[in-house]
């Protein structure tokens, strides 16, 4: 959207709130896609037509793009508040949504599973866990976070991929570490998430996920796989679950345990360094949007971030992307 681009067209409202200048109340509201978000004013005496305004609403929005302390933001003129969910409208449509379609994410993940676990045992288990209908169901659509990284649909597989390979290409570096347990942890590390978060419009944190939090919720959701397991080792079982209780690394940042294997160490690093990537990678996103070559300030890196020039390889095609690559911009 570019300033004094003309507006006519559906959205969901992703928050709203009502306050008070000189001329009246009026609605502060951010608007959603699939594309992203964008802030709208509705100035008064126009916001007196609405009373109430809540996140998870859809609506079809008249106005036009301003430019507002160098930041884009749609004046509404007209908004006409829609059923919700809408019979006519896809919702797909409203929610970010991994580039890479959820059901191949996991099909990649079953693909590691295959070739990596070589011990009947846990291939069993990790197929079982996959398997089931309840789990899956979750998975397929569970974002990776509220949001800070992989906050959309899909992002929960799409980080569990990467970080799962990225642990196995650690064991090509690292050959005593234990493989197929470090994968096993990989596979499973957030698992909890896709009952911490409710995911869908709003996105926000259950019952359950603010009272026991995702680690917690993993273990319960893993225990009776785990118990139905029994040719598998009790001291593999036990690794796994110290791979998942001690991931996050350090008790500040929300681990139970901190890391007491070189798997859990692995594992630990490889999580924050796909979270942060990602983070990265959607402010790139924003940057080249704004021609910018630094980033604003990001609270949760604690800094601004650059844009540095790529080396050129005459070797590579144009635009090819590299081999077994799976994180692309969000989808337009």
């Amino acid at each position: 959207m570019a300033p004094g681009q003309p507006v006519n067209d559906i959205f969901l409202l992703a928050s709203a709130n009502q306050a008070q200048s000189r001329n009246g109340p009026y609605w502060n509201i951010t608007f959603q896609d699939a594309t992203g978000k964008i802030d709208g004013k509705i100035w008064s005496p126009k916001s007196q037509e609405y009373p109430a305004l809540a996140p998870g609403q859809m609506a079809h929005v008249q106005g036009f793009v301003e430019n507002y302390r160098d930041k884009n933001q749609l004046k509404v003129d007209h908004m006409e508040l829609l059923e919700t969910p809408h019979p006519d409208v896809d919702m797909g449509d409203f929610l970010p949504t991994s580039a890479v379609p959820p059901q191949e994410l996991m099909e990649a993940v079953e693909e590691l599973v295959t070739e990596h676990m070589k011990h009947k045992p846990w291939k069993l288990f990790c197929k079982n866990v996959l398997g089931n209908e309840e789990i899956r169901t979750r998975l397929l659509s569970a974002p990776g976070a509220k949001t800070v990284h992989h906050a959309y649909v899909g992002g929960l597989l799409e980080h569990t991929l990467q970080v799962a390979r990225s642990c196995m290409a650690q064991c090509d570096v690292y050959p005593t570490l234990d493989r197929q347990t470090l994968l096993a942890g990989a596979i499973f590390h957030d698992l909890g998430k896709a009952w911490e978060l409710s995911g869908g419009l709003t996105n926000d944190y259950t019952d359950e996920g603010r009272l026991l939090g995702h680690i917690q919720i993993g273990q319960n959701k893993l225990e009776p796989f785990l118990k139905k397991a029994k040719s598998l080792d009790e001291s593999l079982k036990l690794h796994l679950r110290h791979l998942i209780t001690s991931h996050h690394g350090e008790h500040d940042f929300g681990a139970p345990v901190r890391p007491k294997t070189p798997e859990a160490f692995v594992l630990h690093f490889v999580d924050n360094m796909d979270a942060k990537l990602n983070i990265i990678e959607q402010a790139y996103v924003d940057m080249d949007k704004n021609g910018q070559e630094w980033s604003p300030y990001m609270r949760f890196l604690e800094r601004n971030v650059y844009r540095a020039p790529t080396t050129p390889d005459p070797s590579a095609k144009k635009n090819e992307k590299p081999e077994n690559q799976c994180l692309l911009p969000l989808k337009a």
